[in-house]
């Protein structure tokens, strides 16, 4: 899961939980809005920790080798 699906979960759920005021019978809409912020929480925290592992655009970088002939 990436930053961006993580944003997305995060804001349907805060939706979800503060802006409908619907009801369903067999289903707490606020409840799901909880959940899809905690799982794009979640997301969000792994995603920023393997982001930083893996060193992100330009993470690898060509090693240089500089030669220095003698006088």
């Amino acid at each position: 899961m990436g930053i961006a699906i993580s944003l997305i979960l995060i804001a349907a759920g805060a939706i979800l939980t503060w802006a409908v005021n619907a009801t369903v019978s067999g289903l707490n809409i606020h409840t799901v809005g909880i959940i899809l912020m905690v799982v794009g929480a979640a997301g969000l925290i792994l995603s920023v920790i393997f982001w930083s592992s893996w060193g992100g655009p330009g993470g690898v970088r060509r090693r240089t080798t500089t030669t220095v002939e003698p006088r």
